[in-house]
């Protein structure tokens, strides 16, 4: 089977459930693009199919021994600690193999000292390039420049031919034509 994860009638939020019911599969070489407008609850619901958000009503199937990684919108902070590029890699288990020079050349370098474009990408390429099968990106295209935005497009390509199935949050219209599907997610209210 082919189905990584599959939605049915899944209902998520907080405190309380931010979407309407909604339904989906998920396959392997796959990237499946959820839109709409803000509070909509995309971020809710890779939230709470990464396990972080919950699901008040529905089913959720995730195939057996699946790995998941996430992405989320805001960067963890770094100021102070010694932790390197390659060394953020490393504990994702994230491959620098199809990194952009621009940011290879980085990896030596500590994340606090790294530009704000350059540690978002680098933490983007931490999950993105990691060996879950599965991979969950909120709003990847942001702080991004032009540079990032065009290998991002090539890179989930080649992420999703390798096998993954990809689920992402995005409004960015350079960005959704590279997706194989779109999920429109309308508010609640």
């Amino acid at each position: 089977m082919n189905k990584l994860l599959v939605a049915e009638q899944l209902v998520v939020g907080w405190d309380a459930p931010v979407t309407r019911p909604v339904s989906f599969h998920l396959e392997r070489g796959e990237i499946l693009a959820l839109t709409g407008p803000n509070g909509a609850g995309k971020s809710t619901l890779l939230a709470a199919l990464a396990g972080q958000g919950r699901i008040f009503s529905g089913t959720l199937f995730r195939a057996a021994g699946a790995r998941l990684a996430l992405q989320t919108q805001g960067l963890p902070p770094v100021a102070g600690l010694p932790l390197s590029g390659a060394e953020l890699l490393a504990l994702t288990g994230a491959s620098a193999q199809g990194l952009p020079p621009w940011l290879a050349a980085c990896l030596p370098l500590r994340l606090d000292r790294l530009s704000g474009g350059q540690r978002q990408y680098l933490s983007l390429w931490s999950v993105l390039a990691s060996p879950a099968e599965l991979v969950f990106l909120d709003e990847p295209g942001n702080n991004l420049d032009r540079a990032g935005r065009a290998h991002l497009q090539g890179a989930l390509r080649a992420r999703a031919n390798a096998g993954a199935a990809i689920l992402l949050v995005s409004h960015d219209p350079e960005l959704l034509p590279h997706c194989d599907r779109h999920l429109m997610l309308e508010p609640i209210s």
